[in-house]
């Protein structure tokens, strides 16, 4: 073999591994919510507000991928219920937790809605995946009792666990008949990228390359 074909073969191997290398550094983000975070209602699914978040995520060169296994309806009882699957199917580095607005509409006991975060944390830890718990909000007709408690509840397991608590991520869109659709609950594709905004400030120190 020839020095020049020796040289070209140890650089095809070098090249090799540096793909290999950067495949193996990249990390897995978990985007694990319900409607709010699975596009519904917009007519491009790429206009989403994690959509965007994963093209921000590119621009900035940082080694993360997103999977979003979001499902528009879902309750904190079936996210629990394929939690554990998802965790062993695709090994987040890190979950971003969007669960619980459903059960407050829905009127579900605090306690059932507790229980279930509570044990999907414990899962994410099981799995040494990190957590960012999303602080959820209900509207004022449900009483001003039950709506505080209910938002109490992500702090409190934000404080058991000390795992982050993102600020309620519709700050600026919930109640706003311009930016949000028909229902008045789900926002417009305009309001996307002040979704983004508002979960960007927490979650870009986590996803720094070190």
């Amino acid at each position: 073999m020839g020095k020049s074909l020796i040289r070209r073969f140890f650089t095809a191997v070098l090249a090799s591994l540096m793909i290999t290398n950067l495949s193996a550094s990249e990390k897995t983000l978990l985007m694990y919510g319900d409607s709010l975070s699975a596009a519904y209602g917009l007519t491009d699914i790429n206009r989403g507000w994690v959509q965007l978040l994963q093209k921000k995520i590119t621009q900035h060169q940082y080694p993360w991928k997103i999977i979003n296994v979001s499902i528009s309806g879902e309750t904190t009882a079936g996210g629990l219920s394929r939690f554990r699957k998802t965790l062993a199917t695709t090994k987040p580095d890190l979950v971003l937790l969007e669960l619980g607005a459903n059960d407050g509409l829905q009127g579900k006991p605090l306690k059932t809605l507790k229980s279930n975060l509570d044990q999907m944390i414990a899962l994410a830890r099981e799995y040494n995946s990190d957590i960012i718990l999303f602080e959820m909000k209900i509207p004022p007709n449900y009483g001003p009792v039950y709506g505080q408690r209910f938002t109490e509840t992500f702090h409190k397991l934000g404080k058991k666990w000390d795992v982050p608590v993102m600020p309620f991520f519709l700050n600026g869109v919930a109640g706003n008949d311009s930016l949000n659709q028909p229902d008045g609950i789900h926002p417009t594709e305009t309001a996307q990228p002040i979704l983004l905004n508002n979960v960007w400030p927490i979650l870009k120190p986590m996803l720094k390359p070190y």
